[in-house]
């Protein structure tokens, strides 16, 4: 469990010398005094570690949009800034001898999940069962497209010596989320849009993905839809506010519930596994 006062005590501090968050470590980048520099890690539980986000990450978007462009200039400092979440990630992946990192970003094609993106091995699409998810699928096929060519075109100009993001993401497959359920089926609207969901992923992202490298594409033999996970409610409330996961929340939902929120996340987990193995 990490405790709020811990948390907000990391958030007052995130501009000072002393600070320990993301925007901590990439701020000497922004201020163009120097690399990104490492930050402690918060052990949430044994073996699971977590790198503080920040508010003021928004200042680093900002000037995202400008390292992007001295990257085609071949300028040191749009490749140090590109890469600087990279070399972060990867100084706490060496010392604590990490297997997975999850980014967890928020659902927008802004200029911080393109670096991110960009610097995964592989990418799952969480998807609403609704209308706003089947548009932004389209809009993310388009945009992942344009920043994997535009990459290998940088790649392509970069000095030999410099150090790059992969650039080469593999789509894993999609999660539908956040679905009701009555009598313990799935509300009719996810046996509706489930299958418009795979018809908008295939022609949008997977077609995209296909002409550039067919190693991005979802494993051989696995289905498109990794597994669900539907609206668990007050569970998941109490969970943000507990610091804790679903399935171990003390103020909220039953035994059963919690059984079954354990049971998905665990078959999710055993999923990407397989998948990433």
């Amino acid at each position: 469990m990490v405790d709020e006062l811990v948390v907000n005590n990391l958030l007052d501090k995130s501009d000072s010398p002393a600070g320990s968050t993301l925007w901590s470590a990439v701020k000497p980048v922004v201020d163009a005094v120097g690399e990104a520099r490492s930050i402690p890690a918060v052990e949430v539980r044994p073996n699971l570690f977590l790198l503080p986000g920040d508010v003021r990450l928004a200042e680093f978007e900002q000037e995202l949009n400008t390292f992007w462009g001295e990257c085609f200039q071949r300028k040191t400092r749009g490749f140090r800034g590109a890469g600087a979440l990279s070399a972060i990630v990867t100084t706490a992946v060496r010392r604590f001898k990490i297997d997975y990192v999850f980014y967890d970003s928020g659902p927008n094609i802004g200029a911080l999940n393109r670096v991110i993106l960009l610097d995964c091995d592989h990418f799952i699409i969480p998807a609403a069962c609704d209308l706003f998810s089947l548009r932004a699928i389209s809009t993310l096929g388009h945009t992942l497209e344009t920043w994997i060519k535009d990459w290998a075109t940088i790649a392509d100009l970069a000095p030999e010596d410099q150090l790059l993001l992969a650039g080469m993401p593999q789509l894993l497959g999609f999660i539908p989320q956040r679905f009701r359920v009555y009598r313990g089926l799935p509300a009719a609207q996810y046996a509706r849009f489930l299958p418009l969901l795979e018809k908008r992923i295939n022609s949008e992202v997977i077609a995209r993905l296909r002409k550039i490298d067919l190693g991005l594409l979802p494993p051989t033999g696995e289905a498109l839809k990794i597994g669900e996970v539907k609206d668990f409610g007050s569970l998941s409330t109490a969970s943000q506010d507990e610091g804790v996961p679903i399935a171990y929340v003390d103020h909220a939902g039953t035994p059963d519930q919690k059984s079954e929120a354990k049971a998905v996340f665990t078959i999710l987990a055993q999923a990407i596994m397989k998948r990433t193995e």
